[in-house]
């Protein structure tokens, strides 16, 4: 019982000291643009979230980083082909689409294809192989006296 109060007590302690998150812009236009821009940047510490959604270290940085481009009024063309020069186009969810990454869009593809390719051969191969075989004469005289003995 009593870890139960003192459970429920650190509970109304923790949402009696959390209050609304204050934004880290004092202008809301610039906050919404960093939130928008965001989105479409991956965490390069988490790989698989955006650097909005991420709470790395880096991601802050990253993110304090791109308010202040958009503070100097870089627009968002300018701000992602910065960080791309500086990161590499790993960091945008989705690269453009130029020779040095074709294997991002179209690896997947490729490797399906082939595996379907493989899939197709090997299911002939199999159908193949069950087809009955027919025997010749002498080889049908032999398994019948093999069956006799």
């Amino acid at each position: 019982m009593k870890r139960v109060f003192v459970f429920g007590m650190s509970m109304l302690i923790g949402l009696a000291i959390a209050g609304e998150a204050a934004p880290l812009a004092q202008d809301p236009v610039v906050e919404a643009r960093l939130v928008h821009i965001s989105q479409e940047l991956r965490c390069l510490v988490c790989q698989n979230e955006s650097l909005s959604s991420s709470r790395a270290e880096l991601a802050d940085d990253l993110r304090r980083e791109v308010r202040d481009l958009i503070v100097a009024n870089k627009s968002d063309q300018e701000i992602k082909d910065f960080l791309v020069s500086r990161y590499g186009d790993f960091v945008l969810y989705r690269p453009e689409v130029k020779p040095l990454t074709w294997v991002l869009w179209f690896g997947p593809f490729v490797v399906l294809l082939i595996a379907g390719i493989f899939l197709l051969a090997y299911l002939r191969q199999r159908r193949a192989s069950l087809q009955p075989q027919v025997l010749s004469d002498a080889e049908r005289a032999r398994v019948e006296q093999l069956l006799k003995d």
